[in-house]
């Protein structure tokens, strides 16, 4: 894949649509070759390139590091945790699988309830989806639980009065994150992962005609 070619807006859709749940990249490998970019289009391609693969390892490295600045304020700690709860939410996969462990959790109690939890049943219309699937969270639109988290979230962040803190640290986490995604020289593996995520992608094309 030629990542000169990829817009921010593609980077965007594909993050918003990629498997968030995979289990991050080894230190070893996260902290191995640092380069130099010979250009301003090796530099693009590299960024958007380790931006994609290590995409597990920058969100565990601006969590922590947002941690870090909460020590001395839980309560926007707790503001900070659901404002990025309802930005996950966004996310396709991220949203599929919590709705679905939330409801294999509630079956074990009371399977009556997760019954109710399931999403509505698309209609088909010649043995296609009538319309683009909508994303359901315990059997309610992905837009419920967002509003109600992020309304949440807001209240916290003005009582709490950490608003700063979060820029500040969320502020280092992306500069950290835009350092190593700049100087990481991209290795065998993230370019076959590449190729194994455009097979997918086609796969899922050729496989909903």
């Amino acid at each position: 894949m030629d990542w000169s070619n990829v817009t921010a807006e593609d980077l965007v859709d594909a993050l918003r649509e990629v498997d968030w749940s995979s289990p991050p990249r080894p230190v070893s490998e996260f902290f191995s070759r640092f380069t130099f970019p010979r250009s301003y289009s090796k530099w693009s391609s590299r960024l958007k390139c380790n931006l994609y693969y290590y995409r597990t390892n920058y969100f565990l490295l601006i969590v922590f590091i947002l941690g870090l600045g909460f020590l001395r304020r839980p309560l926007a700690l707790l503001a900070a945790f659901l404002t990025a709860l309802s930005i996950a939410f966004l996310n396709d996969s991220f949203a599929g699988t919590f709705s679905e462990k939330v409801t294999r959790t509630v079956r074990q109690f009371s399977p009556h309830l997760a019954a109710k939890m399931r999403p509505p049943l698309t209609p088909v219309i010649r043995g296609r989806p009538s319309a683009k699937r909508a994303i359901y969270i315990c059997g309610r639109p992905r837009w419920v639980f967002v509003l109600i988290f992020s309304s949440v979230s807001f209240i916290l962040w003005f009582v709490s009065a950490g608003l700063l803190t979060v820029l500040w640290a969320l502020a280092i986490g992306l500069l950290a994150t835009i350092l190593h995604a700049s100087f990481r020289t991209p290795n065998l593996k993230a370019r076959l992962n590449t190729f194994r995520e455009e097979f997918r992608a086609v796969w899922r094309n050729y496989s909903e005609l």
